[in-house]
């Protein structure tokens, strides 16, 4: 495992009985992808460990939208929380985690957009991105009549943009569950940036076509986050899920500090 560590500054219960010690980890996956994403090996590392897990399943329909159920859920958890977030998800942290139970913010090769920007501005303030050059925009019919767009990944494009480095019968799992995200989830600007006054860990996937790295570097620097970085694809949870977890775990023994 190629890994260089830096310091630079559904609501589905999996494991404990809410009298843990430890804080609830909460898993938010992004964009084109749902919560199975944390199922080969981030969720059993972390129940090997005792943490207490909820996972949520983000709706993406609109940063707002899932914001606020994102809210709903760590309505329902006691004690000190650490939000964990991929790819989109890290927008939906960012604007929910300001809840005063949230004590850490990890972003698992996320975005870390700020106070009126959007996941899109994270995408092309620099060049090398090529998501926009790698989707299908897909109309669908809203329950008034009026019409949205959906954003999904080609699916000859799915590893490379995604998961270079999954294996081949993984791959197929992510192509077929892939879920589609309302355009305007990507385009809608944040009005609150929870890192601005929460400790982040980023951990940075060197090898990935959505992000560019001048981009992961120049969110960690503003945000004085802890930096892991990984030769990964975009799909780290997958990918590294040892690394992830052991960032997790950082962020949480800080919070008991």
């Amino acid at each position: 495992m190629n890994t260089k560590t830096q310091t630079e500054g559904n609501n589905l219960p999996t494991s404990g009985s809410g009298e843990s010690s430890k804080p609830t980890i909460v898993l938010v996956h992004g964009a084109v992808e749902d919560s199975s994403l944390w199922t080969h090996g981030v969720i059993q590392g972390l129940q090997r460990d005792g943490y207490p897990i909820k996972v949520f399943s983000n709706p993406l329909r609109g940063l707002a939208n899932d914001a606020a159920y994102l809210r709903s859920l760590l309505d329902t958890i006691e004690g000190p929380v650490v939000l964990v977030s991929h790819a989109y998800g890290g927008a939906v942290i960012t604007q929910a985690g300001d809840d005063p139970k949230v004590k850490a913010l990890v972003y698992a090769g996320s975005p870390m957009p700020g106070v009126g920007e959007s996941t899109n501005d994270c995408l092309e303030r620099f060049p090398g991105g090529d998501f926009s050059t790698s989707v299908d925009l897909i109309p669908y019919t809203l329950p008034d009549g009026a019409s949205g767009t959906n954003v999904q990944v080609k699916a000859d494009k799915y590893k490379y943009l995604l998961a270079a480095d999954v294996p081949e019968s993984v791959l197929a799992l992510m192509i077929a569950t892939q879920r589609p995200i309302a355009a305007a989830a990507l385009s809608d600007r944040l009005t609150s940036a929870a890192w601005t006054s929460k400790p982040s860990w980023q951990i940075r996937p060197m090898l990935d076509p959505v992000i560019p790295v001048e981009e992961f570097k120049f969110e960690a620097d503003r945000a004085h986050s802890h930096v892991t970085e990984v030769n990964s694809s975009h799909a780290i949870p997958v990918s590294f899920p040892d690394v992830v977890v052991d960032v997790i775990e950082q962020a949480a023994r800080a919070t008991t500090k």
